[in-house]
């Protein structure tokens, strides 16, 4: 049982400790400190959705209509080079955004209390999470139907597998957004961030164009 649970942890691990487009936004929201908890919890909650899918046999129905996963990854190709530009946009015309290194209560010089120039609302930062999660079909071959189909391999344990895949998620998730800040003595100049801006912009145009580009 221990063995089953652990196994799915691995895989779960295996599958989204990468360099992609989540997770950057995760890293971003946490080194800003802006909505972390809800971020993380969206990605983790998400993923667990998508994984009790899987396990429950909705990967195989979804490969019988794959025009729906080409409908994904088209949309999520737009919204990738979109916000893979917006963010070339911040990194060749910032904004204030250096973080305090110190605490909240002593920051940057020309940032707000909370270390960081300007707060973004709330709402565009769980659409933004909800479509970097929910328009990757990448999130659907890996979760949905590979680690779905690995999970039914375990037979009767098979949920066992998936609460240890849903595990990881939380433990990465959570680190990585709660983590970030210990990060934050590094980008504490407008200057580091726009380094930091520059290679998210990079990556979501890869990303997006490497989604339409013939395999």
């Amino acid at each position: 049982m221990l063995t089953t649970v652990l196994a799915g942890l691995g895989l779960g691990f295996s599958l989204i400790i990468a360099i992609g487009a989540q997770n950057l936004f995760v890293l971003r929201q946490g080194l800003r400190r802006e909505h972390v908890f809800v971020v993380a919890a969206i990605c983790a909650v998400s993923d667990a959705i998508l994984i009790a899918l899987g396990v429950s046999g909705v990967g195989f129905v979804l490969q019988a209509v794959p025009w729906l996963v080409d409908v994904v990854r088209w949309a999520g190709a737009a919204f990738l080079v979109v916000y893979g530009l917006l963010a070339a946009r911040r990194a060749w015309r910032p904004a204030e955004q250096a973080l305090a290194v110190s605490d909240a209560s002593s920051p940057a010089p020309g940032s707000t209390p909370g270390g960081v120039a300007t707060r973004t609302r709330l709402l565009p930062v769980v659409l933004t999470c909800l479509a970097l999660t929910w328009l990757n079909p990448h999130v659907y071959l890996d979760t949905v139907f590979l680690l779905g189909t690995v999970a039914n391999t375990h037979g009767d344990q098979r949920w066992l597998f998936a609460a240890g895949a849903m595990a990881a998620s939380v433990i990465w998730f959570f680190g990585l957004a709660f983590g970030a800040r210990y990060l934050g003595r590094w980008l504490s100049t407008p200057r580091a961030w726009r380094i930091l801006d520059a290679v998210i912009a990079v990556v979501m145009i890869g990303l997006g164009i490497s989604l339409v580009l013939p395999h």
